[in-house]
């Protein structure tokens, strides 16, 4: 069983930043990692994916102000949010899989998400 467990999200004025945490039992640097968030009455939308020997992938919207990293030594994997904007108010979930996809089903693990609220 591979557990996700995201936090770091909250309410945070536009302009600010958070950064997002994500741990993962088992074997975490065999794993793909993504970020994915939803907003309400939206698509689950991919933000961002880094391979275990730390290829990333952002998508060009949020390129330069979100950053994906990992931590292979604490099974953990980051998202950085700079300057963030009240369209970035979503749902944040991490996924795990075998490779970068930027699609929700390319991922076969899952966390419960976290809330991100920007307020103006």
């Amino acid at each position: 069983q591979v557990l996700l467990v995201e936090s770091g999200g909250g309410l945070v004025q536009a302009g600010g930043s958070l950064r997002l945490s994500c741990v993962v039992s088992g074997i975490f640097s065999r794993y793909t990692m993504g970020w994915f968030r939803q907003a309400p009455g939206k698509e689950r939308e991919f933000v961002a994916a880094i391979t275990g020997n730390m290829n990333t992938y952002h998508v060009d919207s949020m390129k330069g102000r979100f950053t994906i990293s990992r931590d292979n030594a604490k099974n953990t994997v980051y998202l950085q949010m700079n300057d963030l904007k009240l369209e970035d108010t979503a749902v944040y979930y991490c996924a795990a899989g075998s490779r970068i996809r930027n699609y929700a089903l390319g991922y076969d693990y899952w966390g419960q998400g976290t809330q991100v609220t920007v307020s103006s």
